[in-house]
């Protein structure tokens, strides 16, 4: 059991019609019924620094909070800072810096700042609490995903290999530019393309890595899946950066997490690092009817230049993944 599953296993069993989606499902939001067909999702996320410069970090952080609205088929409809940060430095610019790096991301997502909290910190993190809006039979969950539907990734892999090069002095520039890049990519148009196809099912790519969060959807599902590993998309230089030893811990984690859940057959230990790698800011996971690919592929090459169909839902064991 991971060390999340133990925390998570003493929640008191939540007991209320109004709940449509609670933490028991481990899906990107909590989701409460408002009447007439309405809910409200809410979600909160926050960490320290994956990058050097204050700006980009709070640009990053924010587009990451607003990642699990978009996941859910929700529109945002305003967020809440929050904010760690060591008294002694409040004088330096820095958390200046950070905020209005969050600020223009809530202002490219068209969503006010309404408030947040703060506390003195040694370590600065920074994040927001998101709160959108769906109806509620457009509302996608990580527990519909069918035997036969296409898995479509919409950000390519790696920035969790390239912020620990990062933090080690070791990154390209050209490694930096595209994960930040890619790490302040709103989620907004992929969602937008996703409902627009009608698809039920998808999650966003983060802490626990393509495969964790891909084997949890299909364990919520009661699925299985195989993944086309030269089919996923991975960031420039993310390959030399294994190979010279920049592997997070969270990724080593991840994969011992999901031992007992994957066959990766002859697969070097680059491809299952890159497969597992923790992710922040990462992309969708879509699970799509094999008939509404087409579509929701074409869509989505105005929304995003990476998007790449990576594999299929099948039967088996649920949870399992077969790397191919």
């Amino acid at each position: 059991m991971s060390e999340l599953a133990q925390v998570l296993c003493h929640l008191v069993p939540l007991e209320s019609e109004q709940a449509l989606v609670n933490a028991s499902t481990g899906d990107d939001a909590a989701v409460y019924a408002l009447g007439d067909g309405r809910a409200l999702v809410v979600t909160l996320d926050f960490f320290t620094p994956v990058v050097d410069d204050p700006y980009d970090f709070g640009r990053i952080a924010a587009t990451n909070a607003l990642s699990d609205i978009y996941a859910m088929g929700a529109k945002p409809l305003f967020v809440l800072n929050l904010l760690a940060f060591p008294r002694a430095l409040l004088g330096d610019g820095l958390v200046e810096e950070i905020i209005r790096g969050g600020s223009d991301v809530a202002r490219e997502a068209g969503v006010p700042i309404m408030g947040g909290h703060s506390v003195d910190d040694a370590e600065p993190k920074y994040g927001m609490v998101a709160v959108g809006e769906v109806e509620v039979e457009e509302l996608v969950t990580n527990t519909s995903a069918e035997v036969g539907d296409l898995l479509v990734l919409t950000k390519a892999l790696g920035t969790g290999v390239v912020a620990t090069a990062i933090k080690a002095d070791a990154a390209s520039q050209a490694a930096t530019t595209a994960a930040v890049e890619s790490m302040t990519t709103l989620n907004r148009d992929a969602a937008a393309a996703m409902k627009r196809v009608g698809v039920r099912a998808a999650t966003d790519v983060t802490g626990f890595g393509l495969l964790g969060h891909l084997s949890n959807m299909l364990l919520q599902s009661g699925v299985a899946a195989e993944i086309e590993a030269a089919n996923v998309p991975v960031l420039t230089g993310v390959s030399e950066l294994i190979t010279a030893g920049h592997i997070p811990g969270g990724t080593r984690r991840n994969l011992g997490d999901l031992e007992d859940r994957l066959d990766f057959g002859d697969k070097d230990e680059a491809t299952r690092l890159i497969l597992a790698d923790a992710q922040t800011s990462g992309g969708l996971l879509i699970s799509v009817p094999e008939e509404r690919s087409e579509e929701l592929m074409e869509l989505l090459q105005s929304a995003t230049s990476v998007a790449a169909i990576i594999g299929r839902v099948t039967e088996g064991a649920p949870g399992t993944i077969k790397v191919l």
